[in-house]
């Protein structure tokens, strides 16, 4: 069986204006990358599908999806933070975004892929139960661990999120349910400036100083988020993949390489091996320096491929 790799067209038709660092050059330059090394012939492409509203609300309120459907302008953009604009297309990609989410969960939960990839945009980690922010719409790695836990009957889903800023809208969502474990490294004082205290017992941080390099990741990591996954024993990882983290990116400052990208992937296998049949469904966040976003997919594909 191959790692599914999902996306849908609509993806690369959402954009946010003239050098905006979330770009649908962000989803080329993944593909040919993939491409050139041949990862590509490890994975059996999909479309995604768009997410339903009955899927949607599972994790979002009525009135912000009503917000959004509203707020979609037949040209031109409409702001909706100072960071995060719609165009024509943008609640179309965001749908399917979410629906790409759903299809990754059943491809893996009926056996038919180890693993799952989502090579979608708009990102998703910062979109809260009533509202979008930094770039999100809806929370896509959300969706997915709903319709996990409502359609698949799991009773222990992980999130983990490695992305340079914190999943706040993840948090907001699943903080105090104890069917979901949420584990999140992100850079200390850096958007959204989330504090070290956890919000709920199944909130897991591993905030990182600026500068601190992927040593101090992978103790962190190692000392936080491995025994709390090892306890919680998921049945299915969830995983935000965010790229921003790459010492080439500087949209945050912890310094990290290819390789730290490779070994937490390493570590979540490992674990969804130990637990939850192999079974993890990934979906890309934020990475904004072009080739550094490459190359870091693909570091993270290939334990997810073998």
């Amino acid at each position: 069986m191959l790692t599914a790799y999902i996306t849908h067209p609509s993806c690369e038709r959402h954009e946010m204006g003239a050098d905006h660092p979330e770009c649908p050059e962000r989803l080329g330059a993944i593909q040919d990358h993939l491409l050139i090394k041949g990862l590509m012939d490890c994975m059996q492409p999909y479309t995604a599908p768009a997410a339903t509203h009955e899927q949607l609300l599972r994790v979002h309120t009525g009135m912000w999806v009503d917000t959004l459907t509203a707020l979609s302008p037949p040209d031109g953009y409409v702001r909706v933070d100072a960071d995060t604009a719609m165009n024509a297309h943008t609640l179309e990609a965001a749908r399917h975004a979410a629906g790409a989410a759903v299809l990754a969960v059943d491809l893996v939960m009926r056996g038919e892929v180890p693993n799952a990839f989502c090579a979608v945009r708009p990102p998703g980690h910062h979109a809260a139960r009533g509202q979008g922010a930094g770039f999100c719409f809806f929370n896509n790695a959300s969706v997915a661990v709903a319709h996990a836990l409502t359609q698949h009957g799991l009773q222990r889903v992980a999130l983990v999120d490695f992305d340079v800023h914190h999943g706040d809208g993840s948090e907001d969502i699943w903080a105090g349910d104890e069917r979901v474990l949420l584990c999140s490294s992100y850079q200390q004082g850096l958007y959204p400036f989330r504090d070290e205290a956890p919000a709920a017992a199944n909130v897991v941080l591993a905030p990182l100083p600026a500068r601190s390099g992927g040593s101090a990741m992978r103790e962190a990591i190692a000392a936080h988020w491995q025994p709390a996954l090892a306890a919680f024993r998921p049945e299915l990882i969830v995983v935000s993949a965010g790229f921003d983290a790459h010492r080439e990116d500087d949209m945050g400052n912890l310094g990290w390489v290819e390789a730290d990208y490779a070994w937490v992937t390493q570590l979540i296998v490992a674990q969804a091996q130990a637990s939850a049949r192999g079974r993890i469904v990934s979906l890309l966040e934020g990475g904004y320096a072009l080739s550094a976003l490459a190359r870091s997919v693909a570091a993270h594909l290939k334990p997810l491929v073998e």
